[in-house]
């Protein structure tokens, strides 16, 4: 019974992908809309890409140039050698920087879940109230949040380890708004009641049927925590150079000077390539969270 009403979920969502009937005019001017709209997007990563290529007197060239005349891996070259010169091997900032953005991207994604279903699916006095306040948080800077966090960090005892970072990140309230919001929207109640009827438990209900029915939420959630934690550079929270990230590691190479502007455009495109892969594998869920995650009251 309740693989029958998940395959019927997959069905709507088959029906909502269906494919708008146009003429086929109108379909060349969308496409060539969508072609001059990519490339327009696409032109700051071609633009990063082409100045860690340019050589160093390219650079400063007036007018300048888009295109590097006469392209080199001098800059990447020069970067790894610097890289391999740090006091610190450059593989611990790499294993710090991935290490604090999986643990935290996958502990708010699965806290942000758990505290959704009840919320979405349940009520019970006070429910109400909260979700406002998580809805009201959304307005505010999460440089409101800054001396917050570190006094409740210090008062813990966790400054200077990787946890003053991981568990902020858990608290976003972004995460829990989306995942509530599509839950709300796509996993209707008769199947949860149809999984009692069955005799499954409140895990087993989240984990084997609302988890795998909200994967592109969580998708979604992933880039933005993935974005946000892995351009954690110079912050308050860790103080010991063996604990700090790539950013922050990365940054104080670039800051060499006029001589290093090119090592600096190598960097930017380095930066750029870990969550650029996140968005490539997770991009086509992003529309349809976005569709079923709006405000509905």
């Amino acid at each position: 019974m309740i693989g029958m009403k998940i395959m019927g979920i997959k069905k709507k969502r088959k029906i909502m992908k269906r494919r708008v009937s146009r003429s086929v005019r109108g379909d060349i001017a969308l496409y060539l809309f969508l072609l001059v709209f990519v490339a327009v997007m696409m032109l700051p990563l071609i633009f990063a890409v082409n100045m860690s290529l340019k050589p160093l007197n390219e650079l400063w060239l007036f007018p300048p140039r888009f295109f590097a005349v006469n392209p080199t891996l001098k800059n990447y070259y020069d970067l790894f050698r610097l890289m391999t010169d740090s006091w610190i091997p450059m593989s611990r900032y790499i294993f710090n920087t991935f290490f604090i953005t999986i643990a935290g991207t996958a502990g708010h994604i699965i806290l942000a879940s758990m505290a959704a279903y009840p919320l979405s699916k349940y009520k019970f006095p006070g429910s109400n109230m909260i979700f406002r306040l998580i809805r009201s948080s959304l307005m505010f800077s999460g440089a409101v949040l800054a001396v917050p966090n570190y006094l409740v960090m210090s008062t813990l005892g966790l400054i200077d380890s990787y946890l003053s970072i991981i568990i902020p990140a858990f608290g976003s309230t972004l995460g829990l708004f989306l995942m509530k919001q599509f839950m709300d929207q796509m996993i209707p109640d008769e199947l949860l009641k149809s999984a009692d009827i069955d005799g499954a438990t409140e895990w087993d209900k989240f984990w084997k049927i609302v988890m795998p029915i909200v994967k592109p939420a969580w998708l979604t959630l992933m880039i933005f925590s993935v974005q946000n934690l892995w351009n954690t550079g110079a912050t308050p929270y860790i103080y010991t150079e063996s604990k700090k990230t790539l950013p922050y590691a990365l940054s104080q190479i670039s800051l060499g000077g006029l001589s290093r502007a090119g090592i600096g455009a190598a960097i930017s495109v380095i930066m750029i390539l870990f969550p650029l892969m996140v968005f490539i594998i997770s991009q086509s869920n992003i529309i349809e969270t976005m569709a079923t995650s709006g405000m509905k009251d």
